[in-house]
């Protein structure tokens, strides 16, 4: 059935990623969850702070492994 699942790779909660476009472009973080709008995404930054991204704009950091969000 189309439309019902994102485009592009699918993110996990504990994925380390990176921002792969946008101003702050190479910032590190974990992905924490998909908004109600499924196009934005809840990343947790190094200093703690949980800030929205376009999900187009994440990748996974490359040779990273989830780690634990509790």
């Amino acid at each position: 059935m189309l439309g019902t699942r994102p485009a592009g790779p699918e993110f996990r909660e504990g994925d380390q990623v990176v921002l792969a476009e946008g101003t702050y472009q190479g910032t590190p973080g974990v992905f924490l969850r998909l908004k109600e709008d499924v196009k934005w995404a809840d990343v947790t930054e190094r200093d703690g702070s949980i800030r929205s991204h376009p999900v187009e704009w994440l990748a996974h950091a490359a040779g990273a492994s989830p780690v634990s969000v509790n």
